[in-house]
């Protein structure tokens, strides 16, 4: 029996349809904070589907994944983590997922500052280190984490490595190398999409080189809740003092607290900052005590929402380096 006319327009519209579908189907894409969101968002564009399970001013420190947080990480065929055992959380939540796509750990082969900044020391996070992390994380007896509970500490490394423009160059390689494994019929469009994100930070690294040296070099010291901006020290030359250590869950002592008002009134800071993740009541309490003012708040660990003024990595990042010149500067 011969078909009409229409029906065979209604099968050629269903086929096209169906492969349709199927070229418009998204690849499934977790990160692990909002910072990192916004860089896989950048390299991956209109062909992936992007749950980011730490939101905009969220802890990632102190995080707790929910159970939608665990279904997405199921379905996810790239997990983008930050490394540096920053997400001390995320080994429960991929044992728990049953997690079988691929992991990209963004930090790979940067170079990693140690944990204590005092020592000025770092090495280069190869991958030899990223591989040991690798394996730590889907060790199902997790002894490089704390098995009992989410919440850590830092290891030996200082994890918030996005604080360097270089080393997010690293981060975005990383992210495409990851993308085009799970994706490689779109491997072109990632690495586009790289070359043109790195061409902007660039551009970005050399405003705010130009921006930091206008302030002498002397009056460049920062007070932050915690320890975040190591790598951002490094690269601009500023001078970071935090009552806390790298992990907000870190308390300060009262003789940290104390040491930090006397350098203060030593070394004249003028400034002191609060964080958009942190518990600002201690830096409150050293700006009563000193007389320094709070010269803004600065974003550390996380983006803002999208009605703030930081909710890409570029302006993350421009805001902080405009905040810290304005406020140094009177």
């Amino acid at each position: 029996m011969s078909k009409s006319p229409l029906m065979l327009s209604f099968i050629a519209l269903g086929l096209g349809m169906s492969s349709t579908a199927m070229a418009e189907e998204k690849v499934p894409v977790v990160a692990s904070f909002s910072i990192l969101g916004d860089l896989v968002s950048q390299v991956g564009g209109e062909h992936i589907s992007l749950t980011t399970l730490v939101k905009a001013n969220g802890d990632a420190h102190v995080y707790s994944p929910s159970p939608m947080d665990a279904k997405a990480v199921t379905h996810a065929k790239l997990l983008v983590v930050n490394g540096l055992e920053f997400e001390g959380w995320m080994p429960r939540l991929v044992e728990s997922s049953n997690f079988i796509g691929e992991k990209v750990v963004a930090s790979d082969r940067i170079d990693a500052m140690k944990g204590d900044h005092n020592n000025d020391e770092h090495d280069t996070h190869d991958s030899d280190h990223v591989e040991h992390e690798h394996h730590a994380e889907h060790d199902n007896g997790h002894h490089e984490e704390h098995a009992e509970h989410d919440h850590h500490h830092h290891g030996e490394f200082d994890p918030h490595a996005w604080n360097s423009i270089a080393n997010v160059k690293i981060y975005v390689r990383n992210i495409e190398k990851g993308l085009s494994k799970v994706d490689p019929k779109n491997t072109n469009d990632y690495e586009a999409n790289a070359l043109h994100y790195i061409q902007k930070l660039d551009k970005l690294e050399l405003q705010l080189h130009a921006e930091i040296t206008k302030i002498p070099k002397s009056q460049r010291n920062v007070i932050t809740p915690h320890d975040a901006f190591g790598y951002f020290s490094r690269d601009f030359d500023v001078t970071f003092i935090a009552p806390q250590g790298t992990s907000t869950e870190s308390e300060a002592s009262a003789a940290d607290v104390a040491a930090i008002i006397t350098q203060i009134r030593e070394d004249n800071v003028t400034a002191v900052f609060m964080e958009n993740i942190a518990d600002n009541r201690m830096i409150e309490q050293i700006s009563r005590e000193t007389g320094a003012k709070i010269g803004g708040k600065l974003f550390s660990d996380a983006l803002s929402s999208s009605e703030g003024p930081a909710s890409t990595y570029i302006e993350m990042m421009q805001y902080n380096v405009d905040t810290i010149v304005k406020a140094l500067s009177h």
